[in-house]
């Protein structure tokens, strides 16, 4: 990154945090979301608590980095899709999932700006849940599906530490599965979800600058095998047990 486009990315930072600050005032934290994976999200939609501390994943993930990326750029996509849904009465009884599985449906005046905060929404809902842990390996039944779908634990996480290195701009790396249990990975661009596919989440890794610049700058790869260290298997178990079940929100 040149030093212009630096000074224009943390320039874009601090607006996009101003922005947040006043288009969020109105819409509550939401803490349900962040401990119940079944919890119905509805407009008006709102940020879900943090499950831990903002400073639970230091060193791997800073407390500064996790304040501004939770508390402003979270913000400003659950502020910018109820903004979008304001005048959208027949689409305010839609759970976040539905808009998601169904965004063909939502007026075309509207449906790139729903795709995209409905998206962010849902993807940085799933980071928060699968972080604040020690690392470690997964077990039970979403260990054997992993190594079922992917041969080992240790073959996903170079694949998927691949994939997220591979990502051209702003996207995620993520480890989906169907109602079957049937795990792949996928790189999404941008803020697009399985969910637009029929398909859930289960863990992945957000690589939009904002969620490792201010500790790690240029350096995608150290920040990606440093979150390797704070995921949360347990969470991501239940996650997994909840997409098979039917229950996952997002």
């Amino acid at each position: 990154m040149t030093d212009l486009n630096r000074r224009k990315f943390l320039s874009g930072s601090a607006a996009a945090v101003a922005s947040s600050q006043s288009l969020g005032q109105a819409f509550a934290q939401d803490a349900g979301a962040s401990s119940d994976l079944s919890a119905r999200l509805t407009y008006p939609f709102s940020v879900p608590v943090l499950p831990y501390s903002y400073e639970a994943n230091e060193p791997s993930i800073d407390a500064q980095t996790m304040r501004v990326h939770h508390d402003k750029h979270h913000l400003a996509y659950v502020s910018n899709l109820n903004a979008a849904l304001k005048d959208h009465s027949e689409l305010q009884s839609a759970p976040l999932q539905d808009l998601l599985a169904k965004i063909q449906t939502v007026p075309e005046n509207i449906r790139m700006v729903v795709r995209n905060n409905a998206g962010g929404h849902a993807n940085h809902t799933m980071f928060w849940q699968v972080m604040g842990g020690k690392g470690g390996e997964p077990g039970g039944a979403l260990a054997a599906a992993i190594q079922r779908d992917f041969g080992s634990f240790e073959k996903v996480k170079e694949d998927l530490t691949r994939v997220a290195a591979s990502v051209f701009g702003s996207g995620w790396a993520l480890v989906q599965t169907d109602r079957a249990g049937k795990l792949s990975l996928v790189a999404k661009a941008n803020q697009d979800s399985p969910l637009t596919e029929g398909l859930y989440t289960v863990f992945g890794n957000d690589v939009w600058e904002h969620a490792y610049y201010l500790k790690y700058q240029n350096r995608r790869a150290d920040y990606l095998a440093a979150w390797w260290k704070v995921l949360d298997w347990q969470r991501i178990g239940e996650r997994y047990a909840a997409a098979k079940a039917g229950t996952l929100s997002v």
